[in-house]
């Protein structure tokens, strides 16, 4: 990676280590003028992956509803509704079980793209990886638009998955190797920040037009993106660790500015290249103590973000407040998405000065609450006709659900991912957790179907109860990592 706390001359720190390019600046103070105008044009061009992967994951909350078997109602353009009348364009009509199986196809297709994603990123760098695997983006919203049967909508997902999956790999990594010191954290949330624009994009346009019309104007995003990876460069630490020097500076003036001595940055990036030698293996990520220990807490803070719920929320956000609230369906998706928006722009402020484990306690405490109380309202809705008068208690745990997981569950496990690994084994560990993550999402998306077909509450008590043990976890086993530099991190994870 490519910037953060102070160089000195000597390319150490106060510890006397040399460290990894996470944690020292690459230029000296007031040695050099940096501009940050372009790492943001960057990050922002590289995470419109992160948009296009919201627009896939929330797809189905507003189409489901259109395309359900027993429903033969179809969009009203006039209206901007749904009315009663059977429309050529919906001749799809699909079972819960075929719900759930289309649901499914994304977090599958996810893992086929996630797992070789940190490969193929360290063989033809990350820039071209970003390339290749926009084109199933493409090519999945093409086949989504033009669908006429079940089998091209299992089609349209599962690749729409593989460009998901790889993407949560490849823009990370991207942005972390792009950004100085002082701007890493802010453009570090860009990718769950414009994830979620992602997903209000689907609420809000979901609402209003049909769910054809809206897959294609999805397809603008990926083609928006494959223009602009053709204008950024190639990060300096994939030029370098491939021996171009020449290419690798050419990169630092374009992100940094013309303006920017790259004379110590390069050098900086070269000796720490040196340190950790070439890329480890599989072998080699378990061997170590400190590797394999910040492998199970990566791993783990992926399960309990699933196993949150999230994405079983996102996935079916219609359909809960169909069955659960008095209010309009697609204004309570609307304001969640905003509130999402919100928070996980608030997030990057709270992460450097709240600390990663008091905001994933805080987070995982109000879930728990939030989660519980759903499963209370729906139970309460099973059994009496009570919960009418409380109607609009749905719409506020779930606000209060987003709001609580925007702050910590949904950005932390992915940026602390990055802070437990060292450069040769962060390719092949980044990969491991996304595809753990994409397994949970796949399992999650499965149970929340079986669940909820022995009762809209079975869901959320299940959810809740995970949340209680993720709080037990992180509040027994995790230290905090804010402030603390990648040698520090590493004893703390050999036991040192």
């Amino acid at each position: 990676m490519v910037a953060t706390e102070e160089l000195k001359t000597t390319v150490s720190q106060e510890d006397g280590d040399s460290r990894n390019p996470i944690t020292y600046d690459l230029l000296q103070e007031n040695q050099s003028k940096t501009s940050k105008t372009r790492q943001y044009v960057a990050a922002m061009i590289i995470c419109l992956g992160a948009v296009a992967a919201g627009t896939a994951l929330s797809w189905t909350s507003p189409v489901f509803p259109q395309i359900s078997a027993g429903n033969e109602s179809s969009f009203n353009s006039t209206t901007g509704g749904i009315s009663n009348s059977t429309s050529n364009e919906n001749d799809i009509r699909l079972t819960d079980s075929q719900k759930t199986l289309v649901g499914s196809m994304l977090p599958f297709g996810a893992l086929f793209g996630a797992l070789p994603s940190g490969y193929i990123a360290d063989r033809i760098g990350r820039r071209y990886t970003a390339m290749v695997m926009d084109i199933p983006f493409i090519l999945a919203w093409i086949t989504l638009s033009f669908a006429n049967s079940v089998g091209w909508l299992y089609l349209g997902r599962f690749l729409i998955g593989i460009a998901t999956g790889s993407f949560c790999v490849v823009a990370p990594m991207y942005i972390s190797e792009i950004a100085e010191t002082s701007i890493r954290g802010s453009l570090g949330t860009l990718f769950q920040l414009l994830l979620t624009i992602g997903i209000l994009f689907i609420y809000v346009v979901g609402a209003l037009v049909s769910w054809k019309t809206l897959s294609l104007l999805c397809l603008i995003i990926p083609i928006l993106l494959l223009v602009g990876l053709f204008i950024v460069p190639e990060t300096p630490v994939y030029l370098l660790k491939n021996g171009k020097r020449s290419e690798a500076n050419r990169a630092l003036k374009w992100l940094w500015g013309d303006y920017c001595n790259t004379s110590n940055a390069i050098q900086a990036i070269q000796n720490d290249l040196d340190q950790t030698g070439v890329d480890a293996s599989v072998k080699d990520l378990f061997s170590n103590r400190a590797s394999r220990n910040g492998m199970v807490i990566s791993v783990l803070l992926m399960v309990f973000q699933q196993f949150s719920g999230i994405n079983a929320v996102i996935f079916f956000m219609n359909e809960i407040f169909e069955s659960s609230s008095t209010l309009n369906p697609n204004v309570c998706t609307i304001v969640v998405g905003v509130v999402q928006v919100i928070m996980t722009l608030a997030s990057s402020l709270l992460i450097e000065k709240a600390g990663r484990k008091i905001l994933l306690i805080f987070s995982s405490t109000i879930m728990t609450v939030c989660l519980a109380m759903l499963g209370a309202y729906n139970t309460i809705n099973r059994h009496t006709d009570l919960s009418q008068s409380i109607g609009w208690l749905p719409l506020l745990c779930i606000v209060l659900f987003i709001v609580s997981f925007s702050v910590g569950y949904g950005p932390i496990p992915w940026m602390m991912m990055g802070e437990l690994f060292m450069p040769d084994v962060k390719g092949i560990a980044v990969s491991l957790s996304v595809m753990m993550n994409w397994v949970c999402v796949s399992l999650v998306t499965w149970l929340f179907g079986v669940l909820n077909a022995g009762g809209a509450d079975v869901p959320f008590w299940f959810f809740s109860a995970w949340m209680g043990v993720a709080t037990a976890y992180v509040a027994i086993a995790l230290q905090e990592t804010k402030g603390k530099s990648a040698s520090q991190i590493q004893s703390w994870l050999s036991g040192r």
